[in-house]
């Protein structure tokens, strides 16, 4: 599957889903709770008016509400249409244990729009935990740059996705990016296999990213990179000569605009093109996303990965299969 977002976009119009949220509406909600929130919403909206109703990515089905049932089931937006009382009969309530990773070194407070690449993956990542805390899956977190920062356990109770929230929200403070460190600590710390999301600028040397990557696949990890870029990185737009700062190591650069721009789009593409391979030769999903496209898209490509790596619509049949064949359940 090649990088980029063309696919997914072809996806969902083939699914019938519209065309999305605005990003920069989303980023100016100052509560991150509510921007993943409005994300995850107008996601489930989209995917309400469409075929796609696979994976469960919600429910299978609506039922009358009946006394004794959960009120957190309602479903108020069908209520306020119907005025009528409906369950959202979940497909599958199969407990899953997911780990995000995010990348908070410096690199990641570049931005070229009203926001940082560390806003909207912030964002990204909030709208992940949130989905994946409604499909009742158990969801873990670990930042980090040079080192790692935060880890918090998968777990599946009260205030844990508060908990996420919260570690989420602390500034940038770190500077490089070791890419392996994270990696190595999550295949230490996760017995049980899982789903991982990396989301990450992936702007480091890759020499030691295969084998990483390799340990997570053989014990039996489902990994999925989101990596972030903004616009202005995809093409260096000099207009003359300039002294740039590297905003991790803060060494000053003199760059020659007709000289540099060539060499940046090279080195870019070879390194796009070295983690595609690398992703493409042990079954990672890479997607990438710009900070100005719609985060409802790198929902549905985590969500769509899923459900093609599933062989079928739910996970139930995945653990069925894989029950028959000896294998544990997630």
């Amino acid at each position: 599957m090649a990088v980029g977002t063309e696919t997914t976009s072809a996806e969902k119009k083939q699914a019938g889903t519209p065309a999305s949220i605005d990003p920069l509406a989303v980023m100016r909600i100052k509560d991150l709770v509510l921007r993943a929130k409005s994300v995850v919403e107008g996601f489930y909206n989209g995917l309400h008016r469409s075929p796609f109703h696979g994976f469960s990515v919600e429910f299978s089905e609506y039922r009358p509400y009946t006394t004794g049932d959960d009120l957190r089931s309602l479903d108020w937006k069908l209520f306020a249409r119907t005025d009528r009382y409906y369950i959202k009969k979940f497909e599958d309530e199969t407990n899953r244990r997911c780990y995000l990773i995010l990348d908070q070194s410096r690199s990641m407070g570049f931005g070229s729009l009203e926001y940082t690449k560390i806003d909207y993956a912030q964002t990204l990542v909030a709208t992940f935990a949130y989905y994946l805390t409604l499909q009742r899956d158990s969801v873990g977190l670990m930042t980090f740059d040079e080192g790692i920062g935060e880890f918090i356990s998968a777990r599946q109770r009260e205030g844990h996705f508060r908990q996420m929230m919260v570690a989420l929200s602390r500034p940038v403070a770190g500077a490089g990016t070791d890419l392996s460190r994270p990696l190595m600590q999550i295949a230490a710390l996760v017995r049980r296999r899982g789903l991982i999301i990396l989301v990450s600028d992936m702007l480091a040397p890759v020499d030691e990213l295969r084998t990483n990557l390799a340990y997570l696949r053989s014990r039996g990890h489902e990994v999925v990179i989101i990596r972030v870029v903004d616009p202005a990185e995809l093409e260096l737009k000099l207009k003359s000569p300039s002294m740039v700062v590297d905003m991790e190591t803060r060494r000053e650069i003199y760059l020659d605009p007709e000289a540099a721009a060539q060499s940046y789009a090279d080195q870019f593409g070879k390194h796009r093109e070295q983690l595609q391979k690398i992703c493409d030769s042990l079954g990672v999903e890479i997607y990438e996303t710009r900070t100005d496209q719609s985060m409802d898209d790198a929902l549905f490509h985590v969500v769509s990965t899923h459900r093609r790596r599933s062989g079928g619509p739910t996970r139930a049949g995945m653990l069925s299969t894989a029950a028959q064949g000896g294998g544990g359940a997630r």
